[in-house]
């Protein structure tokens, strides 16, 4: 059966694939094709210019070597075919690292640098070239796609906060009626929760591994014992840095085989905190849909039951969480086993690395999702007010505070009495204040009270002011 978006059998290659679909440069096996032959070939360049040992190469020379690692997928499927089965007198390698270098010799051989074909790969192991390549992936899909559909989320959220910095909600905690805030307020603690996570991951540093088979150098000052190749590596991973662009990858030069991936740790509990304040505003939108406090917007041609006429479901909050449950797992897994690597190196972590896209994958697909629902949405003032109206009790704590401050004789029990578990009005509560020894400006403030504007400072903190 051919792969196509009806046969994946991965839901973000069949279902969500036109979303998906803005990872597959940064994730897919042709986009690390193409990021371990831009290692390799800008490798060369600085050996070039380096002066150890090989040749200067002209700027006409360094085009054609930089113009390579922009292939078609009909050419990186001759990089498959080297690895699996052979390609016109290459033997197969099944080595996937081995056969980029193979690819590049062979189209060397067409050239005027055929006589440097031998420098490829010079000194290194493919944990070099993976490392790098990895970070490329790792860094570019952050910047191109993730940190752009965050700040997206994010605007939205900033958005709602000022619109609706002065639209009175009741809160609610422990599911019970609560002390009143806006709704702009609560929309604002979300933004700040995701603006705190977002600051972090664009400051992300990628460190990896440019030192040979162990870590060392060791082939390195065999051959040029004069060489500074700390240094040169460095300087060399400093080539695919792109300034003023936030996450930067950055040279550990105390690795094993391998570069230890605590960075990678680092990064994936930075995205799982991301969906977890996702997750939460998800669950927090559903509620208030639920509750009618918010209105979801039907759209014409959509089905909300197969059954029920009327039903307009929250499907895109609960989709969003859906899929951020799922990125968190693998996030979770990647912190967890990425760093643990027997001895000087194993290879459980390579197939794993090859699962990111899937979590970043998923990670998209909800914040797609969660930024459609916050699109279809619109505030229930009128059903805010009512909610506040039916709910006068949350003024107590407000009369017991004030009345602490005039010293009456245990206030907050008193207010207990006249409310805990009791349905009061605001009548309940005028005939309690004129009961009160205390003065009449005092009386006539406490009776101003209102549930809609007994909101503290929530206006300005909604306002970011």
């Amino acid at each position: 059966m051919p792969l196509e978006a009806l046969t994946a059998v991965s839901s973000v290659d069949g279902r969500y694939r036109t979303i998906a679909a803005e990872l597959t440069e940064h994730f897919s096996e042709f986009g690390l094709i193409r990021a371990r032959l831009l290692v390799e070939t800008e490798y060369l360049i600085a050996l070039s210019e380096a002066g150890i040992g090989m040749r200067k190469l002209s700027n006409e020379e360094k085009t054609i070597l930089q113009q390579l690692p922009h292939i078609s997928t009909e050419e990186a499927q001759v990089v498959k075919k080297i690895e699996k089965e052979g390609y016109e007198g290459i033997p197969a390698t099944n080595h996937d690292v081995k056969a980029i270098e193979y690819f590049i010799k062979k189209k060397l051989a067409k050239t005027s640098l055929k006589d440097i074909s031998e420098w490829t790969h010079f000194a290194l192991t493919s944990e070099d070239i993976n490392s790098v390549a990895q970070g490329i992936g790792l860094r570019s899909a952050l910047q191109a796609v993730i940190l752009p559909a965050l700040e997206e989320i994010r605007g939205s959220l900033d958005a709602s906060a000022v619109a609706h910095a002065a639209t009175p909600m009741l809160a609610r905690t422990h599911g019970q009626s609560a002390s009143p805030t806006t709704f702009g307020k609560e929309m604002r603690v979300f933004e700040s929760r995701l603006q705190r996570q977002i600051e972090q991951l664009r400051a992300r540093t990628i460190l990896v591994k440019f030192a040979g088979a162990t870590g060392n150098f060791n082939a390195h000052l065999a051959v040029a014992p004069e060489v500074d190749w700390p240094a040169f590596a460095r300087q060399f991973v400093g080539r695919f840095n792109l300034r003023g662009l936030g996450v930067q990858l950055e040279l550990n030069e105390v690795t094993t085989q391998i570069e230890p991936h605590d960075t990678y740790a680092e990064l994936f509990d930075n995205m799982r905190r991301i969906n977890t304040i996702l997750t939460d505003l998800s669950q927090d939108m559903w509620r208030y849909i639920s509750d009618g406090w918010v209105r979801h917007m039907p759209k014409e041609s959509e089905v909300g039951s197969s059954a029920m006429p009327h039903k307009v479901n929250p499907i895109d909050f609960e989709n969003a969480e859906g899929n951020f449950g799922v990125a968190n797992a693998l996030f979770t897994h990647f912190s967890q086993k990425l760093p643990v690597s027997r001895l000087q190196r194993d290879l459980s972590d390579s197939t794993v690395i090859r699962t990111f896209g899937t979590a970043f994958a998923h990670a998209l697909i909800g914040y797609r999702s969660l930024l459609r629902g916050l699109g279809k949405i619109s505030v229930n003032e009128e059903a805010l007010q009512e909610a506040l109206e039916a709910h006068p009790e949350v003024i107590a704590e407000a009369i017991q505070t004030v009345l602490r401050r005039e010293g009456v004789d245990v206030p907050y029990e008193q207010l207990k009495s006249l409310t805990r578990g009791k349905q009061v009005t605001l009548e309940d509560f005028a005939t309690f204040i004129d009961g009160l020894s205390v003065g009449e400006e005092v009386k006539k403030r406490l009776k101003a009270l209102r549930p809609e504007n007994y909101i503290g400072l929530a206006v300005k903190i909604a306002r970011k002011k």
